[in-house]
């Protein structure tokens, strides 16, 4: 292989690869439970996790601070992320399982500060 080639198109090309998946890494690492609930939750639990907003009374949606969603513990809290529960939509599909454990792992941290 040509060195000159090397140098001036594929290393700087490597380059730009690693960049982009080093980054893609680092805003996923970034992201939080928190952050994932606010974006993809808070609507209809609100921002406090109490399900008093409109959609939340209207679906008699349970505060994720109770004792009744509690209870559900990690595995439990996951599997109705995943698949849904009542009204509430599935999000296999649209969150990866990382995901889908930092929500659940956020949802049991509410009642700490409950």
């Amino acid at each position: 292989m040509d060195t000159q080639i090397f140098r001036n198109w594929l290393l700087p090309g490597i380059a730009v690869v690693g960049l982009v998946l080093f980054s893609g890494q680092a805003v996923s690492a970034q992201e939080t439970g928190e952050s994932l609930f606010k974006s993809k939750c808070a609507m209809c639990h609100g921002a406090d996790a109490k399900g008093e907003t409109p959609m939340g009374k209207a679906l008699k949606i349970p505060d994720l601070h109770s004792e009744a969603v509690q209870k559900l513990g990690e595995a439990g809290l996951q599997q109705v992320i995943t698949k849904g529960k009542n009204k509430m939509p599935a999000y296999e599909d649209k969150l990866s399982k990382e995901q889908i454990e930092k929500l659940a792992d956020f949802v049991r941290e509410l009642a700490k500060k409950h």
